[in-house]
């Protein structure tokens, strides 16, 4: 009796951990960016919605390059979403109190895909906190729309352009 309770354990455990290697084979990261402007002259601690561009997915040919495709995949969570200071060179992100990432398709609702609050940067570099969100309708669309607030606590005195570089972890199924 004890040899069968440890033989179902260990066939158990095999099938949970080999379920497991099966997905790390079938993970891959999908990077893209937008850049977007905050404008010179925004109200101090107000929240204040900045322009940015439709992104472009490059999902297909992704799914492609890694042997898949749309209707495999079953999982896209953001896994680091990056800002960058590009513009000017020498400012870092003192002047900026919070920010926070939403993203939405013409058909899909928006929803909040990273953030960072009581931001104390002195750095051209800062990453947001990812929210757990499922994003597989947003990676499969043609394109998605990235929605950006901020929020200053201090005078911006010239238009600051900023790079989000995004990457996002996507698992498929094996067929």
């Amino acid at each position: 009796m004890k040899t069968k309770a440890i033989t179902v354990l260990a066939i158990l455990s095999l099938f949970i951990v080999s379920c497991s290697e099966v997905d790390k084979l079938l993970t891959f990261t999908i990077s893209n960016q937008t850049t977007f402007k905050i404008n010179s002259g925004l109200p101090i601690n107000s929240p204040f919605e900045v322009a940015t561009p439709d992104v472009t997915s490059n999902s297909t040919s992704e799914f492609k390059n890694n042997n898949t495709n749309v209707d495999l995949v079953k999982d896209v969570k953001l896994q680091e979403l990056k800002l960058s200071i590009t513009s000017p060179t020498d400012k870092t992100f003192s002047f900026l109190k919070s920010v926070h990432l939403f993203i939405s398709t013409t058909v899909d609702d928006e929803i909040e895909l990273a953030y960072q609050d009581n931001i104390n940067a002195t750095t051209n570099t800062l990453n947001l906190t990812c929210t757990d969100q499922k994003l597989d309708k947003y990676i499969k669309a043609s394109s998605y729309k990235i929605r950006t607030k901020v929020t200053t606590r201090e005078t911006v005195t010239q238009d600051i352009a900023v790079k989000a570089d995004m990457k996002f972890r996507v698992t498929a199924d094996p067929f």
